[in-house]
């Protein structure tokens, strides 16, 4: 009695299916229970009134009125805006330049790019400790640097005008993490189109322009909505620094430090949430935003995205 071969094959595939399903279980459950779970309950808990003790009472709208006048909000939105706009393309250009340096054929180069990644993954609390001993107004490596061209630094993080610049620059400490993407991005650069435009006569400039750029620009997105994503969810370096106060004069109060403050310090969870979805809110449509011009500047195998 012959077996038909297409009926042992459709078998075995459900049965590697089923086993692929199995395996998989816990991730589908965790994601359930531990992310799918709270997602819906903060959107249930914007429209409520809790501080963790008494009975959840439903409010409506009231938490998405209160938002819009306070003023604090948007001072926290304000704050957070700035450190994106400056961070975020401070923060892709250093990590170009830096793979552009990485991508050379040194001798020690594969040390050099250990040692501009490891800032990348280092715990956030302790580069905030360092980062706070680099800027000490009294004994700070970087006003000790200043000093000895004879200029006096600022005071940092204890100046209300120097506070969020002092967080641009530190965020230049983890762009080690952006350039091993776009290392790899460089290296996948056909050799072939550096030889032709040598051809006809592109020098250093004209071929990073015309060439690099453009096939990097698939890179450059991803990074840049990874960056803004990131950026508009910066919450431990200004806890760690700052006292979690987000001082002085709430010039470094960022959106997700006042989220924490009315969830776990005020206990006003109802509202904690709401600020949640308005930041996500924001979130989406800058990611909205950035897809929808993409079109005009993103490159994919050769062709303009449309």
């Amino acid at each position: 009695m012959s077996t038909n071969p297409a009926s042992v094959r459709h078998k075995t595939g459900s049965h590697e299916a089923a086993w692929g399903y199995v395996f998989i279980s816990p991730w589908i459950l965790g994601m359930i229970l531990f992310v799918g779970g709270p997602i819906i309950a903060s959107l249930v808990l914007a429209f409520c009134k809790w501080d963790l003790l008494t009975p959840i009472q439903f409010v409506g709208l009231d938490n998405f009125a209160q938002m819009f006048g306070d003023k604090k909000f948007w001072i926290s939105l304000g704050n957070t805006f700035y450190y994106t706009i400056f961070a975020v393309p401070l923060g892709i250009v250093g990590s170009i330049l830096v793979a552009l340096l990485m991508n050379q054929e040194w001798k020690s180069v594969r040390l050099l790019r250990t040692i501009y990644y490891l800032p990348s993954v280092t715990a956030g609390v302790a580069s905030a400790i360092i980062w706070m001993w680099l800027f000490n107004p009294d004994f700070g490596l970087i006003n000790y640097g200043l000093s000895m061209m004879g200029i006096k630094g600022p005071l940092w993080l204890a100046d209300e005008a120097w506070s969020k610049p002092a967080l641009v620059v530190m965020s230049l400490w983890g762009v080690g993490g952006n350039m091993i993407i776009y290392l790899a991005g460089l290296q996948g650069v056909p050799r072939q189109l550096y030889e032709a435009a040598e051809i006809d006569g592109a020098g250093l400039w004209h071929k990073f322009r015309h060439v690099t750029i453009p096939m990097l620009t698939p890179v450059i997105f991803f990074n840049l909505i990874m960056s803004i994503v990131w950026s508009f969810q910066i919450f431990t370096q200004v806890y760690t620094m700052t006292g979690g106060q987000g001082g002085p004069a709430d010039s470094t109060l960022v959106l997700v430090l006042y989220i924490y403050h009315f969830a776990f310090k005020y206990h006003h969870m109802g509202y904690a949430c709401a600020l949640a979805w308005a930041l996500f809110l924001v979130i989406m449509i800058f990611t909205f935003m950035q897809f929808k011009i993409a079109g005009g500047w993103v490159h994919y195998e050769g062709e303009l995205k449309k």
